[in-house]
């Protein structure tokens, strides 16, 4: 059954991952509206849009990765380590972003990565 379903998957997964193209049209907006909190001056806005980028690129792979079976493992290894890493680092600085609307995204993250590294248990793959 999961192995049949993780081309959908992916693509909800990448479609919804490729949102963050807002993070890299409008970082002071997208920083505000869910981290509560923006930064300053020219290089981390150019920091902050590259970042956006490189999040739509990893959307962008997960809809690749939905109509090619061979980029799968590849695809789904380097999403689920992105967005662990966001987790992560968001987490480091303890409770001060769980009260900001850093939790939709830290959530949602979550469970990709789980069903993400499901993907890897023996039985779950299929070549669709």
């Amino acid at each position: 059954m999961f192995g049949a379903s993780i081309k959908w998957i992916m693509l909800a997964c990448g479609a919804l991952t490729c949102t963050m193209m807002y993070a890299a049209i409008a970082p002071h907006a997208m920083l505000q509206s869910t981290f509560g909190e923006t930064v300053d001056g020219h290089l981390a806005t150019l920091l902050a849009r590259n970042w956006g980028a490189l999040i739509v690129l990893v959307g962008v792979m997960l809809i690749y990765g939905a109509f090619n079976p061979a980029v799968r493992p590849l695809v789904l290894s380097v999403a689920a380590a992105s967005k662990a890493v966001f987790i992560a680092l968001v987490l480091s600085h303890g409770d001060r972003y769980l009260q900001t609307n850093a939790v939709v995204p830290l959530a949602v993250d979550s469970v990709m990565v789980v069903i993400f590294l499901l993907y890897f248990v023996p039985g779950n793959r299929d070549s669709r």
